[in-house]
């Protein structure tokens, strides 16, 4: 065998020489501020968990009992019952990187159905409550189908059904309130969610074990099932999970299906909230849904997130809007310290993914 000449081994020397300056190339990225933030990539409802935990203390220390009574915190779960539970319905289309903008009308809707079918028309309560809840779930259905047989943009079609469902919502009813001591008298399963029941001094209401319970559920479907894991995939890259064999378009109408029909819940949950059925109410439940889910750290990018990240923001807002109130502060206060939440979680959100870069 010939020794290499001069060139080559020049050349052999050179590389080397490369292979070790590569290895000899020093990774910044190991570190404790990137360790954390990539436990914080890889558990995202650690944030909202944090913020809640700290408001909690924070009030409890300028508040004393009179903030940590099983009253006040109680209260706080009733107050937010209905925000978590849109809340979880919205956060399964954000985390296919969509968003719904009639959560709020749809909701309303099927509480308007199930009211006017059991009065205007003698329907038996639970048929009427049943028709509530597919009025929801075909309003989802509709939603579903225009984003992903259509292709318009989930944005668009949400804020187009917001209008329509609002305007049948006013002209189905007439504009008519069904008043909580007729629905009492006749129709006593429609405020079943309403029902309070006392343990340990706390008292607790059924919807707010159905929000906790819907909330748990979602989050163990979401990591636990393969369709959970197509509803990530679908939200971080639908043209890649395509081609690893997930149905995409069923995927995005299974999704808004499920968040027309949760939302539908709600609007039986918000009859048992305020007695009574009402067109003009859960006005602001699309923005208040969307604020929860963004301060709970869920990517308006879609891929990332967690259910219970959703709900935590709901409760943040829930112990903001209570501690304030019981401080005496003005109520603006409570909305400049959302506001200023909200830019925050986005921020930190935009941070945590930068780990993945």
């Amino acid at each position: 065998m010939t020794e290499p000449s001069g060139k080559a081994q020049d050349y052999e020397s050179v590389l080397a020489g490369s292979s070790t300056d590569v290895a000899a190339f020093e990774d910044d990225r190991t570190g404790f501020v990137y360790r954390f933030q990539n436990i914080l990539h890889q558990n995202p409802a650690f944030v909202p968990m944090i913020v809640l935990v700290a408001a909690i203390a924070i009030f409890g220390i300028l508040l004393g009992s009179k903030f940590f009574s099983p009253f006040a915190l109680t209260l706080i779960l009733q107050q937010v019952q209905i925000v978590g539970i849109v809340a979880a319905a919205q956060s399964l289309v954000i985390l296919t990187a969509g968003i719904d903008l009639s959560v709020g009308a749809i909701m309303v809707l099927s509480s308007v159905v199930m009211g006017q079918f059991t009065f205007r028309y003698g329907i038996p309560v639970p048929v009427a409550i049943a028709c509530g809840l597919m009025c929801g779930t075909l309003c989802g259905f509709i939603n579903g189908w225009l984003v992903a047989k259509v292709k318009l943009p989930p944005f668009i079609v949400t804020l187009g059904m917001w209008q329509i469902v609002l305007a049948t919502n006013f002209l189905y009813s007439a504009n008519e309130t069904i008043r909580s001591q007729e629905i009492a008298e006749v129709a006593p399963l429609l405020q079943f969610f309403g029902n309070k029941f006392e343990l340990g001094g706390a008292v607790f209401t059924v919807g707010v074990v159905f929000m906790v319970l819907l909330v748990f559920f979602l989050a163990y479907v979401l990591k636990h099932t393969s369709w959970g894991r197509h509803v990530y995939a679908v939200g971080d890259d639908p043209e890649a999970a395509e081609l690893s064999g997930v149905q995409v378009d069923k995927v995005l109408i299974s999704v808004y299906m499920l968040s027309g029909l949760i939302c539908a819940f709600a609007g039986w949950a918000l009859i048992g909230r305020i007695g009574s059925v009402s067109p003009t109410s859960g006005q602001l439940a699309n923005i208040e849904s969307i604020t929860a889910v963004v301060i709970g750290g869920i990517s308006l990018f879609g891929g990332r997130g967690s259910i219970l990240g959703a709900f935590f923001g709901a409760l943040i807002v829930g112990v903001f809007s209570l501690g304030l109130r019981l401080m005496g502060a003005d109520a603006q206060w409570t909305f400049l310290l959302i506001g200023v939440l909200i830019i925050a979680a986005v921020a930190v959100d935009q941070w945590i993914r930068k780990v993945s870069v």
